[in-house]
Parts: C-alpha cells; structure tokens; sequence
C-alpha cells in the first residue's frame, strides 16, 4: 500500500498500493411628519442597480422570499437608492447618525435614527422617515466591543449572540440563561441601558462544506480525500475509499473539525465506505479542480479511452485517460475487484478522492503506482456500485441556480428499463409492471433493475 508513516516518510519508494498519508498530522421619541412620507424609488436608479444582478440572485429572491420577478427587481432597486440615501445622511449627521434600516416587502420604506431631533428635516429631505433615539450608533458600537472584550475571558455558551440592533437602539444579548447574558454585560462593564437581554434558545454552531478532493483525518491514523458528497434521507455525508477506514472510524474534516464516522466500508475484496457527517457539514455537488470547482451532474460511466481528471488532497487536480474497466487488482492486504485502471497520477493522502469526466462521477481513489513528477497508473472504485451498495444518493444539486420558477414543467421520457441505457434525474421506466422515477443521473448496469436500486429509482 501506499501508506505513508510520518518516521521515514522522505525515504518511503512509492509502490502500489492504497493511497492514504499516515500521521498528519431602550426609550425613543419619533418624529414622523407626514410630509416625510418616504417616496418610490425614482426610474434612474432601475438600470445601474440591477444591471450585474445575476439571474440566480432574482430566482433566489423569488423562492425565499416569496415575490415575483417584478417585485424581486422592484425591491433591489428600492434597496440600492435606500444605500445611496443612509450612506449621504450618515455623513451629513456626523456623531448624531444612530442607524438605518429599510421595511416593507419592497424596501421602500427607509428610516434613519439620529440623536438630535433638529436634524429631522434633513433626513425626510432625503425621503427618509426620522427617528429620535437616546444613543448614538458610536455609543452601541462602543458597548458592543466592550462585550466582544469581555468574551475572551467569560464563558458566553449560555448567550451565544449579541449585536447591535439599530431599530431598537441598544445592543442585544440573545441567551438561554438571561441571569448569565446580565452577568456577561456587567463583567463588561456595559450600562444596563445600553444591553437589552432576549430569552433565546439560538445554539450557533459553524457550516463547514464537504467538497470532493478536500482532505479528511481518521483520528491519528492517516489522512484521504473527500470522494463524492451524498446524502442517505436527510443524513449527509461522502464516499471514499474503504481502506481509510472501518466502520465506526471517526473522522475530521480538513479543517481538524469533528465530521463524523464510517457507517460503512468494505476492504479488500471492494474498496469502498461512506462517511456520515454531523451537522455541522453540508454536501455540496462540488469537487475541487486547481481553478475552482466542478459541479457534479451525474455519474455516467465513461467509455475506455474518454479523458478523466481526479482530486485529491496531496497532490490536488490531474488527468489522464481510462485504460479498462472491471479490472482486478492485489494489494498487499488482499484483491480488490471491478475496479477501473487510469493512467492518473496519485500519491498517499490521495486515496477516497474523486474521479469525473466532464460532470458525471466516476469513483474513488482506491490505489496505484508511480506517482506524480514521473507519471503512474491508478485504479478507482466505481461510484454507482459505492451508491447502490449504501443506497446513497449523489449529490447533485444545491450549488447553482434553480430552474426558472417560470419555467413550465416537461413530461418526463418514459419506457422500460434496459441496462446500457443512460438515465437522467426525472426519467419515468416501467419495470416488472410498475413505474419508476430516476432519483440521479446513472448509466444502467445488469442488476441495477429498479426495485435493487431504491438510491437510484422510486417507485410512483
């Protein structure tokens, strides 16, 4: 195997093998005079602000939001004249400016606080509303650097979150224990005026992205690569290669954040597992190239001859061509069989990583020889067998802009299921008498049938 021990690593050769890399490692007053009604975004404004909006961005809008197309563009417009006006009344009000915010489905609504009510004019000159309030925005933005301060050195598990709230003009301390959030703004030495404390059961905790090549850690035996990103129901989580680890082997991410644990792994005879993530991690359909990322669409088996490209956290991003397919293989732990043979270069840590062409999933780094400077040859475990293996689903979707909203649905391609026939996401196949939805794009296989491979069909 290619596995390489911290003590002697330099002096390691490079043989075949499994690739993994050992050792690695408030009160207020408002003054709100009618005439200060705030007016319409004016026409002008339309085209500079929407002119490098991308579409994805107004079908985002859309969808979370709840607007439509028109209403989308309407409130970006609102929003960019909104900026423009509170960035010129920060400046005209000075030490007095005390926040800005818009309101209303269409944002065209724009309040501006300020501490000193003779300044009201001048803020629904600007077709503004004005708001009086007791504390400057530098006097919040004091106080809650003086939490920031205090936090360093005071456990805050039980109030995970504070901020400046500019509408009620205080800094607020989200906390599940509100005599805790108290003690935490008196130990930074911030006026009880200042601080508004909110009964919140918030836990924030960080997202980090799977994403194929990135590098994982099995506990203090080794590193390999993210193969694909997959979901099982609502569970996340990636396949790999088996011999990273065992079931139950607990993992870290590539920033040395708990994962999660192998749910499966097979080696030798297969070399292939799945990863379960906790939720902290969210699978993306991405794999990592040297100049960004490629969105995974499928898993398509390539023909012998066609060009594939693999990422791997050692070496990174390196192609090559398939030599054969259904290749058998022996490591010094045993044969692994049906694998695919590829003049790609690999070295230890790349191991799990991913292979595609074009867009369609290929497999996982299982092993090889030679290495990277001087050229090798690898051989990947096949993906859909990883999938219908687990009943996973690739992870396909979620990292670029959904259909049109707008868009009228199309009947999905129907007929009966044959092996060699590509499939996409969506294809409708009778089976046995029954009808079948594809879940993910897949090239069939002799005993793929649908009712073996509920990662790939549903029955409707």
């Amino acid at each position: 195997m290619l596995h390489r021990r911290v003590a002697g690593a330099c002096a390691a050769a490079v043989a075949a093998g499994a690739l993994a890399l050992t050792g690695l490692l408030p009160g207020t007053a408002t003054a709100d005079p009618a005439a200060s009604a705030p007016r319409k975004a004016d026409a002008h404004p339309a085209s500079s602000a929407l002119s490098s909006v991308p579409p994805g961005l107004l079908k985002a809008m859309q969808r979370d939001l709840g607007l439509t197309a028109g209403e989308a563009k309407d409130r970006l417009v609102n929003e960019s004249r909104a900026g423009e006006a509170a960035g010129k009344l920060r400046l005209a009000l000075g030490g007095d400016f005390a926040g800005a915010w818009v309101a209303g489905d269409d944002a065209a609504t724009l309040t501006v606080a300020t501490t000193d009510a003779s300044e009201t004019r001048a803020i629904t000159a600007q077709g503004a509303r004005a708001k009086v309030v007791e504390h400057t925005l530098a006097e919040l933005d004091a106080a809650k650097a003086a939490l920031d301060r205090a936090a360093e050195k005071n456990a805050t598990t039980a109030a995970p979150v504070w901020y400046v709230d500019v509408k009620t003009n205080s800094v607020v301390v989200r906390a599940s224990d509100t005599a805790e959030a108290r003690a935490f703004a008196e130990a930074a030495g911030v006026a009880g005026g200042l601080v508004r404390v909110v009964k919140s059961d918030e836990r924030p905790r960080p997202l980090y992205d799977l994403r194929g090549g990135d590098a994982y850690y099995m506990g203090g035996s080794g590193r390999c690569s993210v193969g694909f990103p997959v979901t099982k129901g609502s569970q996340q989580g990636f396949a790999t290669a088996g011999h990273c680890g065992r079931t139950g082997t607990s993992v870290s991410g590539y920033n040395q954040v708990a994962l999660g644990t192998f749910q499966g792994s097979s080696f030798p005879g297969n070399d292939y597992a799945w990863v379960a993530a906790n939720s902290n991690w969210t699978a993306t359909p991405y794999v990592k190239t040297s100049s960004g990322n490629v969105q995974v669409a499928g898993s398509t088996q390539a023909a012998v001859g066609a060009s594939i490209c693999r990422s791997g956290s050692t070496t990174g991003w390196h192609c090559g061509t398939i030599q054969q397919h259904n290749t058998s293989v022996t490591y010094p732990e045993g044969t692994i069989t049906g694998v695919t043979r590829t003049t790609v270069c690999a070295e230890p840590g790349d191991s799990g990583g991913s292979y595609i062409s074009g867009s369609q999933a290929q497999g996982v780094t299982s092993g090889g020889s030679g290495n990277c400077r001087t050229g090798g040859t690898t051989y990947h475990q096949p993906i859909n067998e990883i999938l219908s293996a687990y009943g996973l689903t690739l992870k396909t979707t979620g990292g670029g802009p959904d259909p049109d909203p707008t868009d009228p649905p199309t009947d999905p391609p129907g007929g009966t299921w044959q092996a060699g026939t590509v499939y996409s996401a969506g294809d409708q196949v009778t089976y046995g008498g029954a009808t079948y939805r594809c879940l993910q794009g897949h090239q069939a296989q002799p005993g793929w049938e649908p009712p073996n491979t509920p990662a790939l069909w549903q029955r409707v």
